[in-house]
């Protein structure tokens, strides 16, 4: 059996990656929309290798977001993330913070792709079309999630977002329209990190 790359690339979804790395022979873990679905997805993956003996991989997630920070087609590193839709601020809590558990509201990681400049990721389980009860410079579905198995499980963790969109009533159709150059920044700093 032929043994897993060292790096584990995650995205949520196909259209993400335009088939770029697949066309090269890359393999993508694609965990579906949402943290549950991600965190499901990475978790599994993450299982299977421990099962079979092998070292935590760097997991790389390429991923899709919105801002109302940075200009659409910027490309970030995200090190710290936030869970923008975790509220129990009715009983006290800070927006943010998952009560009764030790892990910190933002959990964050070493620099991997060091070339880039970096970003507060806010991930929430909604298509953000306004700005975020809680502050975050890029906004995403899934990457707290990933993050956060990636903590659990000692696992690396490497995060690059694309800019897609505004976060704002035209989002949909600026992130439908912005996939493709997001894929071809994807592959190229894929190429860049990985020196393929």
């Amino acid at each position: 059996m032929t043994e897993p790359p060292a790096t584990l690339v995650v995205m949520a979804l196909e259209v993400e990656g335009q088939g770029l790395f697949e066309r090269a022979g890359v393999p993508v873990l694609y965990t579906g929309l949402g943290k549950v679905n991600a965190a499901l997805a990475l978790m599994r993956a993450l299982r299977d290798r421990r099962h079979q003996g092998l070292a935590m991989p760097l997991v790389l997630n390429f991923g899709t977001a919105g801002s109302h920070i940075l200009k659409t087609g910027s490309l970030v590193a995200c090190r710290q993330f936030v869970q923008r839709d975790m509220d129990v601020s009715g009983i006290g809590y800070p927006l943010g913070v998952t009560p009764f558990e030790q892990i910190p509201a933002r959990i964050e990681f070493p620099a991997v792709f060091e070339q880039l400049p970096p970003a507060l990721c806010g991930s929430g389980d909604s298509f953000q079309t306004g700005v975020a009860k809680l502050h975050c410079e890029v906004i995403d579905m899934e990457a707290y999630a990933l993050a956060k198995v990636c903590h659990l499980e000692s696992a690396g963790f490497g995060c690059a977002k694309y800019v897609t969109d505004g976060a704002d009533g035209s989002a949909a159709e600026d992130w439908q329209r912005n996939l493709p150059h997001a894929a071809a920044a994807f592959w190229q700093l894929y190429q860049r990190h990985c020196r393929l």
